[in-house]
């Protein structure tokens, strides 16, 4: 069974960070929502709070399969300032294993020096992100080498499929997919 570490921070976005657990949940892979401090209780962008499992202290990229940052500009601005999610983002990016981020969250990746050339974000984290060679991407969720981002909330089903596809396998998708009534979502 696959395992992701989902850091949620204050001030996430709401949808992202549980409609892409949820999807990876369906498909069986064990998900750790992790707190950046002992703090448990963590308020979303829009005032929905929600139970993280654990702290991330002590997690290492050797235990996971792929780490998963959720956007909202609150969360993101505290995952990029995070020492400890900085380092396990260089540590997973060196080992080659998963990496992925939604609407704000690849500035996290950026800020940690592993977002490559190839990727997509909400549009106006263009902005904020400097990569040689960005021309803009529209696409609901582009892959990059170990690098998996996705434009926001309304690409999280599709982000979180893509996921499934990446840790699992084309029928657990393909399932989730057809169950979920997402058949917009055409992956990879």
């Amino acid at each position: 069974m696959s395992r992701v570490l989902v850091p949620i921070a204050t001030g996430f976005e709401e949808i992202e960070a549980v409609c892409v657990i949820d999807v990876m949940r369906r498909a069986g892979i064990e998900v750790i929502m992790g707190s950046l401090s002992e703090t448990l209780l963590i308020k979303g962008a829009n005032g929905i709070t929600v139970q993280a499992d654990r702290s991330i202290a002590g997690i290492t990229a050797d235990e996971l399969d792929m780490i998963v940052l959720p956007g909202g500009w609150g969360g993101t601005n505290a995952l990029a300032e995070d020492k400890y999610v900085q380092s396990l983002l260089k540590e997973m990016d060196a080992k080659g294993k998963n990496i992925g981020a939604i609407c704000a969250a690849p500035f996290a990746l950026y800020t940690a020096g592993v977002l490559k050339e190839g990727y997509t974000c909400y549009p106006s984290v263009e902005e904020q992100i400097k990569v040689d060679g960005y021309q803009g991407n529209k696409s609901a969720v582009v892959q990059s080498g170990n690098i998996m981002t996705s434009r926001g909330p309304g690409t999280a089903i599709c982000f979180g499929l893509a996921i499934v596809k990446k840790l699992v396998s084309d029928e657990a998708y393909e399932g989730l997919r057809s169950g979920l009534l997402a058949e917009y979502c055409t992956v990879l």
